[in-house]
């Protein structure tokens, strides 16, 4: 299989490209084009060119593509899910979970395409006011740069172009370099269910070369990334006045208070770490257990956690497999080893065989260790334990990061606790930090990033505000 670059509604060759392996067994997937910088400029001015074309186009088209797309995923779901599997080494019944989630994130973005608007300003409210009729209107922003992960190769980028294409914007696109096959899908899928050429442009090859020319270029107006908080932390700082969105790292927490019934819990906490490897923005990393049922809590987590089947993607019984690369493998390994040769005892896990790290288990580790306080992004969880309700609050806010923290407690004031004071974008009372549905408001706040999705949300960031006044006397 090989794979151009997708430029102005159609495949251009790329003058030179890598290989694409599976991340499980390293067969070759295709050969993927690589982008140069004047492939970059190519699409910036396809996209440019297709501007004024989506925001004339009217909002019931805008959703009607919208909704062919949805249409277009129900029809190919097993294509699709598969396709995730081969890239990403996503287990499949967790890919076509998110092919279903990508269902719903295209049809919530063609909703809100069919609602966006503004509202009436009462003028009158300020001394010289009166005599004005004044109203706001929701204008796209024009082009749109989107930048998006291997982890959730389809619904991520969904949860860009969805509002994108809502608000009326062109993108261009630059999915991560291990998962450019469900960009590719997806971009045909947008030009057979009619959406102008240039509207949608899809680049692959390293960030680090091309994307500069995206932070760079006047005609980007807004740049929605997805990534690592290094690498978000140089776009906020090199692109200018360009509205940015930047959803980065996290190492979640869940708090387990006494009096949780832990059979009902646990195999949920089991599947919030360990889902897809642990390589999920808001993948379980820490737990902080009451004293009094940590013991408990250990055991039955460990008992849960050996379950877990390792394998293939492929095979419908996989529910963990090959981590993104091998170097990662490596990296983790590093990882686990310095905590516990730091004080941190292994209750499960700790190795790796071709490319699987098996699902890792600590406890007592050390709020210093990499594990606890960088992002993991692996199946590694720790589990510490804590007296006081206000101990663990703090444990959780001890952190560079901020994306989402949970909470199991029978008690509403320690929920109302938490809800005010846990330092995050989002509080998951009775549920595991990894929840989220995709009409919500998700985003993080200290180093895990700036902004809003969610599609109404994403679309607000991605729409320019205009008043309107009349001077009516």
């Amino acid at each position: 299989m090989k794979k151009d670059l997708w430029i102005g509604g159609e495949y251009r060759s790329a003058s030179s490209y890598m290989e694409l392996k599976n991340p499980f067994d390293l067969e070759v997937l295709g050969q993927i084009g690589i982008a140069n910088q004047e492939d970059v400029r190519s699409a910036i001015k396809a996209a440019e060119d297709a501007k004024e074309i989506m925001a004339e186009m009217p909002a019931f088209e805008r959703a009607e593509i919208l909704e062919k797309v949805s249409q277009y995923l129900k029809d190919d779901r097993e294509e699709c899910a598969r396709i995730i599997a081969l890239e990403a080494a996503k287990p499949l019944k967790a890919a076509r979970a998110e092919v279903d989630r990508t269902i719903m994130t295209y049809t919530f973005a063609a909703h809100e395409a069919r609602r966006i608007h503004g509202e009436t300003v009462p003028m009158d409210a300020a001394p010289g006011g009166q005599g004005r009729l004044a109203f706001t209107i929701r204008e796209p922003l024009g082009v749109i740069a989107a930048v998006t992960p291997f982890n959730f190769p389809m619904n991520l980028v969904a949860h860009k172009l969805g509002p994108a294409i809502a608000a009326g914007n062109s993108v261009v696109l630059k999915p991560a370099s291990q998962t450019p096959l469900s960009a590719f899908k997806i971009a045909e899928y947008f030009h057979s269910a009619g959406l102008p050429a240039g509207a949608l442009n899809v680049i692959t090859g390293s960030g680090s070369k091309i994307g500069d020319i995206l932070m760079k270029d006047d005609r980007i107006k807004m740049i929605t990334f997805t990534g690592s908080p290094e690498v978000g932390r140089y776009i906020r700082e090199n692109s200018g006045l360009k509205r940015v969105t930047l959803e980065l790292g996290s190492n979640s927490a869940l708090i387990v208070d006494v009096g949780v019934q832990l059979e009902n819990v646990i195999p949920r906490i089991v599947n919030g770490a360990f889902a897809y490897q642990g390589q999920v923005c808001i993948s379980i990393q820490r737990i902080f257990v009451h004293e009094k049922v940590f013991e408990a809590f250990v055991e039955k987590f460990v008992i849960e956690t050996q379950k877990l089947k390792a394998g293939n993607p492929l095979e419908e019984d996989s529910d963990i497999s090959a981590m993104i690369t091998r170097g990662d493998v490596q990296r983790t390994k590093e990882w686990v080893d310095e905590a516990i040769s730091n004080g941190a005892e292994l209750k499960a896990g700790g190795n790796s065989e071709e490319g699987i790290f098996q699902p890792t288990v600590l406890v007592n580790v050390p709020p210093s260790e990499k594990v606890s306080c960088e992002e993991v992004f692996a199946p590694v969880v720790h589990i510490n334990s804590f007296g006081h309700f206000e101990d663990a609050i703090n444990m959780v806010n001890d952190s560079k990061y901020g994306l989402q923290a949970g909470i199991f407690t029978n008690d509403i004031h320690k929920a109302l606790q938490a809800a005010k004071k846990l330092h995050v974008g989002g509080v998951m009372i009775n549920e595991i930090p990894t929840f989220r549905v995709d009409q919500m408001p998700y985003g993080g706040v200290k180093m895990s990033g700036m902004g809003r999705e969610g599609i109404k949300y994403a679309v607000e960031e991605m729409t320019e505000l205009k008043l309107i006044s009349f001077k009516t006397e």
